[in-house]
């Protein structure tokens, strides 16, 4: 009888962080955190490094000699408002995050990317080569952008056309209030524009959770009316009357959350006999005008789309990343790691208590080698659909395929 073959290695995971005012000083204990909890075995595959803003001019040398100091494979990294370690966040000030991964069996291909203009229209610039054939069997991208140059939402849609299905999380950096003033690393090079990132897939899966922090209210409507950003008809009636109809049926409490964060969920498929709440992408609510009973949101709309309303508050953020992190752990996952972005309008702007996602995370799949940071913009799917996100936690956890 042939005996059972040895089970493949598993993926392996470290992460750390420092505050030490010392930039050099921090990468160091950050990385010396993040290596020891990744324990021996040879380089990392893949490392990730967040370094606050309040480095300054310190960071851009630093990260140019990050490599000597953390020689993993392949390593990308960003500057932000906050990082987060472990169950440990830090929103402002200086502090550093460092993560590491071994992935036996997987691919890791890294990408170092800009947007140009041709007269053929924009084009994303930077595809290594391996790339330009098959892809790897369960294939992610991780992505670190600058909001400034990079058009991620225009990448979304090129990555939809050439590569569907292949779910892309991430942030846009947010240590820099104007352009040039980022800084993006890709192994050896540092950059003040463009986007950073990896494809990995083979032996490694990357399981997205992606919490928007909304519940809805009322019921799903379909849009019967509609020009561009503006709904006009809901249900054959115009878009506010519906609205009030709702607000009418509200407790006290949501309808001051209607006052203050009305949004609108578009569900991200069509084909479902039913809708929850993690099926719609979220968008604000910009304006509405009395006259004509229309509504205008933060995104394109046409006849025909479901949507129905939502609200946000810290209870409702904190209950539906909850929800999403506890039916991972229900469904009998223990990942190995992860990857957290989450919005720089979360943390103590939303929740009463500090350290609130990087602790939920803990609680629900700890103890989990997690860093993150505080960005100007999440990217993660919903359904099957890659969007760029405001208020929103982006996980991406990595396990064996």
């Amino acid at each position: 009888m042939t005996p059972p073959a040895d089970p493949a290695p598993e993926p392996r995971c470290g992460a750390g962080g420092s505050t030490d005012p010392d930039l050099s000083a921090a990468l160091r204990a950050a990385t010396d955190g993040a290596l020891e909890a990744l324990g021996p075995g040879g380089p990392p595959d893949l490392a990730v490094a967040f370094v606050g803003a309040a480095y300054g001019a310190a960071i851009r040398p630093a990260f140019e000699g990050l490599g000597e100091l953390l020689p993993a494979r392949t390593l990308i990294g960003t500057t932000a408002e906050g990082v987060l370690a472990g169950d440990v966040e830090h929103e402002g000030g200086p502090a550093v995050a460092v993560w590491a991964a071994r992935l036996p069996g997987g691919q890791v291909t890294p990408l170092a990317l800009e947007h140009a203009q041709t007269p053929d229209g924009g084009t994303f610039v930077g595809w290594p080569a391996e790339l330009d054939d098959a892809w790897p069997a369960h294939a992610a991208v991780i992505l670190l952008a600058d909001p400034f140059s990079f058009p991620v939402e225009a990448f979304i849609e090129r990555l939809a056309e050439d590569r569907p299905g292949v779910p892309i999380l991430g942030g846009m950096a947010s240590g820099a209030m104007v352009p040039a003033g980022n800084t993006l690393v890709c192994n050896a090079a540092t950059y003040d524009s463009g986007a950073v990132g990896v494809v990995v897939g083979g032996g490694v899966r990357v399981r997205p959770v992606v919490s928007q922090g909304c519940r809805p209210i009322g019921s799903p409507l379909v849009i019967t009316r509609a020009d561009a950003n503006v709904i006009l008809e809901l249900g054959g009636r115009p878009a506010l009357e519906r609205l009030r109809e709702i607000y009418g049926g509200l407790t006290p409490a949501d309808r001051g959350l209607v006052r203050s964060s009305l949004h609108v969920g578009r569900v991200a498929s069509e084909y479902q006999a039913e809708f929850r709440a993690g099926d719609f992408l979220v968008r604000n609510v910009v304006g509405a005008d009395p006259e004509s009973g229309a509504i205008a949101v933060g995104d394109l709309v046409r006849a025909g789309q479901t949507v129905q309303f939502h609200v946000r508050d810290a209870a409702s953020a904190h209950d539906d990343l909850r929800h999403l992190l506890l039916s991972v752990r229900s469904a009998g996952i223990r990942p190995a790691g992860g990857l957290v972005f989450t919005c720089n309008g979360r943390g103590s702007h939303l929740f009463p208590e500090p350290h609130h996602d990087a602790r939920c995370l803990q609680e629900a799949l700890g103890p989990l080698p997690a860093a993150g940071f505080f960005a100007q913009g999440e990217i993660g799917p919903i359904g099957r659909r890659n969007c760029l996100h405001g208020f929103t936690a982006s996980v991406a956890l990595f396990e064996q395929a």
